[in-house]
């Protein structure tokens, strides 16, 4: 928490995720230490109005004791803030602070909050769960589940998985059930979440990916589902996904030919093990595989945290939470995985050395969707030229520069990042969207790349 000398400073430097000012309490002020007690702690200043202008509170000799009983009262598990009062000139301040509540999540009249910039935001119920989850470090998968028995899961499949780790150079003598009890996924004689999704002897619902191969948006011309568990899946859907794309045979002179896939098989891998291995299981919609002639789309039940954006993901900027650890873990020691937090990162990597415009990573609904796009003769062009790098209808090229134009007039100094992800496509799309609408004169660019900004013309510019 962020100190001042002098109150003239912290009235001007305003509120922020710590600090909140209020010209009375109020039962918005009791929320605003609950939104603090469950993020990082804060104060609240009575006695500053909303145009951060001294106000000044009266006091009685009961009044902060009753404020004190009152937040107690009204918060669950109940919090007692530290109260400081203080004179500047005539005017009293009264300041409540708290400290990050080491078990969480604390509530007030029914309600969860939290802290995110300057203001509280209401937690869902899955936000609730996550935070309880996180106070004791764990993790969904983590907990045992008396809905599930230990004959509900297949010890050949565990089986597999030692022989798997055995091969890593980790030598396991233990036999199936010894080894689950040690590594933590059956406690007490009861399967974990994880121990059910990993080795399920039958299909579960739980972890249903629909997959489908796609003429256009409304055409499918196949689809199929998978239900088993988790580390079959990415078998699954990999195989899926090879049989819808294009492979080129390189004839080289050579014994043998070189074979090169539409995308950079190593990177669709990764996608399939991340949206697996970091898929919110307790949400009811399932995972979505959608191949396109031009593009692959990912879908995931499971929004980045808030801690983490999209910006953060591109730059490798981020601290990783694997929303279930066990899972991860577990992968991690198959050999699965290499390194958490870096998957998304060697991602952007393949397709950079494949020379494919970089993938699309947005949180939509209530999950996380990856788009990739194609290359190959089709569309594997330079920026300055007219030809298509996705491959449109007339009626999507329309479509999408309606929506551009749009999204500019709304932020004219939007990023070519933002737009493409406004948009669903790719930079290089985007790129030659713009180019076509500053030729047609419905668009102009004043001012350096950096710098400058866009300006929506409202009828053609023939100059």
């Amino acid at each position: 928490m962020k100190e001042y000398n002098d109150i003239s400073d912290l009235i001007r430097d305003g509120e922020n995720e710590t600090l909140e000012f209020k010209s009375s309490f109020n039962t918005e002020l009791i929320e605003t230490l609950v939104a603090f007690a469950n993020t990082s702690g804060g104060r609240v200043v009575v006695g500053i109005n909303q145009k951060n202008e001294l106000t000044g509170v009266s006091l009685n000799p009961e009044s902060v004791q009753n404020w004190i009983n009152e937040i107690k009262s009204k918060t669950s598990p109940p919090i007692i803030p530290d109260v400081e009062i203080t004179l500047l000139g005539s005017k009293t301040l009264v300041f409540f602070i708290v400290k990050e509540y080491p078990i969480k999540p604390v509530s007030t009249r029914g309600k969860y909050f939290k802290r995110v910039a300057n203001s509280n935001q209401l937690l869902n119920i899955s936000e609730v769960v996550n935070l309880h989850l996180q106070s004791f470090n764990t993790s969904w998968d983590f907990h045992v589940n008396n809905q599930f028995q230990i004959d509900d899961i297949s010890l050949e499949k565990v089986q597999k998985a030692i022989d798997a780790i055995n091969q890593t150079g980790t030598i396991i003598t233990d036999d199936p059930l010894t080894f689950l009890i040690k590594s933590d996924l059956i406690r007490n004689q009861q399967l974990s979440n994880a121990a059910y999704l990993l080795f399920t002897e039958k299909d579960t619902v739980l972890t249903t990916i629909e997959l489908g191969r796609f003429q256009n948006d409304i055409i499918i011309k196949d689809s199929t589902r998978t239900k088993s568990d988790v580390l079959s899946q990415i078998d699954q859907v990999m195989d899926f996904v090879k049989k819808h794309i294009n492979k080129e045979i390189i004839i080289t002179g050579q014994p043998r030919n070189i074979q090169r896939w539409q995308y950079p098989l190593e990177a669709i891998r990764e996608i399939i093990i991340n949206m697996i291995i970091h898929r919110d299981y307790r949400l009811s919609s399932d995972s979505i595989v959608k191949v396109f002639d031009d593009r692959i789309e990912f879908y995931n039940p499971g929004r980045l945290p808030d801690s983490i954006t999209v910006e953060d993901l591109l730059s490798n900027n981020y601290k990783s939470t694997p929303r279930n650890k066990l899972i991860a873990d577990f992968c991690k020691s198959i050999g699965l995985i290499e390194k958490y937090g870096s998957g998304i990162r060697r991602v952007i990597t393949y397709f950079e050395e494949s020379k494919l415009p970089q993938p699309v990573f947005r949180n939509i609904s209530d999950g996380f969707l990856v788009t990739v796009f194609a290359g190959g003769k089709s569309n594997a062009i330079n920026d300055d030229t007219d030809r298509d790098t996705d491959r449109d209808t007339d009626r999507d090229t329309d479509h999408r520069k309606d929506l551009i134009l749009k999204e500019i007039k709304n932020n004219n100094r939007i990023s070519i990042q933002k737009l493409a992800h406004s948009c669903h496509v790719s930079k290089s799309t985007i790129l030659r969207d713009l180019k076509k609408l500053k030729r047609s004169g419905l668009l102009k660019r004043t001012g350096t790349e950096k710098s400058g900004f866009w300006e929506v013309l409202d009828t053609p510019d023939t100059n």
